[in-house]
């Protein structure tokens, strides 16, 4: 396992340049789930594809994968009880980001010779944040090679389309308020009369070095090509802006705290699931049989049978990882007046009387716990009870896989932009409570009372 580094002045930068990089190699969810696979790779971790045999041993590192979207790592703590109860300390993060996905039939023809690409809203984002930006594609690519079919991930990172906003001679009332229509106004320009029909395909086709009739089928998204940046007048820079903050800036912190240092007497793992933004319930979502599915194997990996992982499972607390909102400078009243967080202010925990967040009174003692005794800030987060709240994944794989578990984020600003804004200090902090939970023996007995090892 890597080393944290310690909270100095600079080491926060550090790590904002560090989830920075980590964006930039992320264009989509496949791109994440690889990403994530480098750094584990790195860290000496076993990949475990899900069709082979597991062998999981008491010390040892692991990885499995589904889709190439969604990535489940865990430690097995060298000391883990041999004939005795052990427990999961868990993060749930997700790899995906509001977009928009290309069609099976790619292409529109429209007026001025213009061609243009057919696309679909994939989650929910803020429109007009995409007009007029050059945008790149980025996904995955099912290519034939002979008598097989490959999966290779694509990543267009010069502009190749653009969706255009009327001008406002044409509109005159567009700043009384302007509601896109997503099949008219939301669809890419791609070419003026320099390509046809097909063009698609073929550039697609090209960027991968095979013949059209190799690509198969494409799973390939909108990508806001604006590169991450850090910035700001104080001597430190205090933001941090980029596409996709939401959810790779948890992802990044909780993978991050997760290879720090870890419990030896537990079986530390850590989630990023696939599509949260459309609801989680696909094969690799955390609605999905997924995390259950690697808990029961390593469970029996470990030679424990169906009680031992029952009782486990009783033991265990999950951390449910997506950001969380900030306080919004110019609309204070769009928040609760009781629940503001702010940038740089520290992790977020995140609840709701609707259960739309897991978060309840054992949980949050026990996060705050964690922060507390590590020194690290955290700060709270509820709705203005006349306004319908998200929300996110922890719910949702506590209904294939129940255990306690709480709901934190990073306060941002813009939430489902094409470009997002938080605080660069909050990676830092984030990843320091991260990791204080993982390093933890949470000792947890039913709902009536929790121990810090």
């Amino acid at each position: 396992m890597s080393q944290m580094m310690p909270g100095t002045e600079s080491s926060h930068l550090e790590l904002a340049r560090g989830l920075a990089e980590f964006i930039g190699r992320s264009p989509s969810m496949f791109h994440t789930a690889a990403a994530i696979r480098d750094r584990l790779d790195a860290a000496g971790f076993t990949y475990l594809p899900e069709p082979a045999a597991w062998e999981v041993l008491p010390g040892g590192s692991y990885y499995t994968v589904r889709n190439n979207s969604s990535v489940i790592a865990w430690h097995v703590g060298a000391d883990l009880p041999a004939d005795a109860p052990y427990h999961f300390q868990l993060t749930a993060a997700h790899s995906d980001s509001p977009s928009f996905k290309v069609k099976s039939v790619p292409e529109l023809e429209g007026a001025g010779e213009s061609l243009r690409l057919n696309v679909e809203a994939y989650g929910g984002m803020i429109d007009y944040s995409w007009f007029d930006r050059p945008l790149g594609l980025a996904g995955r690519v099912l290519v034939r090679e002979g008598d097989r079919i490959e999966s290779r991930l694509l990543s267009v990172t010069r502009p190749v389309a653009l969706i255009p906003s009327l001008a406002i001679h044409m509109n005159r009332e567009v700043n009384r308020g302007f509601a896109p229509n997503r099949q008219v106004d939301l669809c890419p320009l791609f070419s003026v009369g320099a390509l046809a029909r097909g063009a698609f395909d073929a550039f697609v086709a090209a960027e991968l070095g095979v013949a059209p009739e190799q690509v198969l089928a494409r799973d390939l998204f909108l990508v806001n090509l604006e590169a991450p940046r850090i910035w700001g007048a104080a001597a430190e820079p205090e933001f941090i802006s980029a596409p996709h903050l939401d959810d790779l800036m948890c992802a990044y912190a909780a993978l991050e705290g997760f290879l720090a240092e870890p419990s030896e007497r537990t079986v530390s793992v850590y989630a990023c699931f696939d599509n949260e933004e459309v609801g989680s319930n696909t094969k690799q979502g955390a609605m999905s049989t997924l995390l259950a599915d690697v808990l029961a194997r390593v469970n029996a990996g470990l030679g424990r049978g169906d009680e031992d992982l029952r009782r486990a499972l009783a033991g265990s607390l999950l951390v449910s990882c997506d950001n969380a909102h900030a306080v919004h400078p110019s609309h204070p009243e769009a928040a609760d007046e009781g629940s503001r967080p702010v940038l740089n202010g520290g992790i977020v925990i995140k609840e709701a009387a609707n259960q739309h967040y897991c978060t309840d009174a054992f949980s949050r003692a026990a996060f705050i716990a964690v922060c507390e005794r590590a020194g690290v800030p955290y700060q709270s987060f509820a709705n203005r009870s006349d306004t319908a709240g998200g929300s996110t994944l922890g719910n949702l794989s506590n209904m294939q896989v129940s255990m306690h578990a709480v709901d934190v984020g990073c306060p941002q600003l813009a939430m489902h932009a094409s470009y997002e804004t938080a605080g660069a200090r909050d990676v830092e902090l984030a990843v320091r409570a991260l990791a204080a939970f993982y390093a933890s023996d949470l000792r947890i007995d039913g709902a009536d009372a929790l121990t810090l090892a």
